[in-house]
């Protein structure tokens, strides 16, 4: 299979807000909260390594759309106002590929990144403070 070579099918169950694709016969459950956070837009991967944004509280996002670009991918349309992310081909197949994995390391930052804000919270509560003696 050519890397742009299109799905076979696109299915957007609305209800369950999954998007469904098939490649190869191999059928891709995606939710919109994993398509979401997982973004190929600026606005989530950053335009660099190491800029990335950590995409939270994304759980009850819906896709309202879906718009074809050309031969090559979609522009999935989303209820938080999200539209910039352009999914080619390819990386709707690696993102079905590897949900697994990937689901797994998105979990793990988000529970580092709630220990790093609860660890901050409390920096700030305990800081020392310097004492002037009113005398």
């Amino acid at each position: 299979m050519s890397l742009n070579t299109p799905p076979e099918r696109i299915k957007l169950h609305r209800k369950s807000c999954v998007l469904e694709v098939s490649f190869n016969g191999q059928d891709y459950r995606l939710s919109a909260e994993y398509l979401r956070v997982y973004s190929p837009s600026a606005e989530v991967k950053g335009h660099g390594p190491g800029e990335e944004v950590l995409q939270l509280n994304k759980e009850n996002v819906a896709i309202t759309g879906i718009e074809p670009q050309g031969n090559y991918a979609i522009k999935l349309l989303y209820s938080d106002g999200h539209d910039s992310g352009i999914y080619s081909w390819s990386y709707l197949k690696e993102l079905g590929e590897n949900q697994q994995a990937n689901w797994q390391d998105y979990l793990q930052r988000v529970e580092a990144h709630k220990q790093n804000a609860e660890t901050e919270k409390e920096k700030a509560e305990t800081t020392a403070v310097k004492w002037v003696d009113p005398s």
